[in-house]
């Protein structure tokens, strides 16, 4: 499972985040790093510095090389996401969920004492995609619900079928 490390402050993140850019099936992908964490994965460019040769850029590519490839592993690249404490909360949640394996909104909301809804919301506010996997969580019917990165809802069901899920609902 991913390490969630303490967030660096605002101030810290607007000088000294570096990204990275990565080519995969599903598009390009921005990763931004701070120091020794990961703080954000995203589908579209990143206002951020480019620098390829931060220490953790190679960690970060030879892992989506590996997904890519279908070499499947639990990432071990330290994560910092930025977000309220229930968000933290969910997305501990959702890396717990395992390759090939789904949950749904509902289950997380009920293991934190929340709402499916306020549940879906943290998952949507989710920086850091693909590795906190909220592609893993559905609908309590199978109906894949939303996606925020890529394609939607599209590039959701890609990533499920590339895990070897193959769900019947389509949306």
């Amino acid at each position: 499972m991913p390490a969630f490390i303490p967030n660096p402050t605002n101030r810290e993140v607007a000088e000294a985040v570096r990204m990275t850019i990565m080519t995969t099936p599903i598009g390009s992908l921005w990763a931004g790093f701070h120091e020794q964490a990961m703080v954000q994965l995203a589908f579209q460019p990143l206002q951020l510095i480019a620098d390829a040769t931060h220490p953790m850029a190679r960690q970060v590519h030879a892992w989506f090389d590996d997904y890519f490839a279908k070499r499947f592993s639990v990432p071990t690249i330290p994560l910092a996401p930025e977000g309220t404490p229930f968000q933290k909360q969910v997305w501990t949640e959702v890396v717990r969920i395992g390759l090939g394996e789904v949950a749904t909104y509902g289950q997380i909301a009920q293991r934190l004492s929340s709402s499916p809804r306020a549940v879906g919301q943290a998952v949507g506010a989710n920086p850091i995609p693909i590795l906190i996997p909220c592609h893993r969580v559905v609908a309590a019917d199978g109906r894949m619900g939303g996606y925020s990165g890529g394609n939607g809802v599209t590039t959701k069901r890609w990533l499920l079928r590339w895990e070897g899920l193959d769900l019947d609902s389509e949306d």
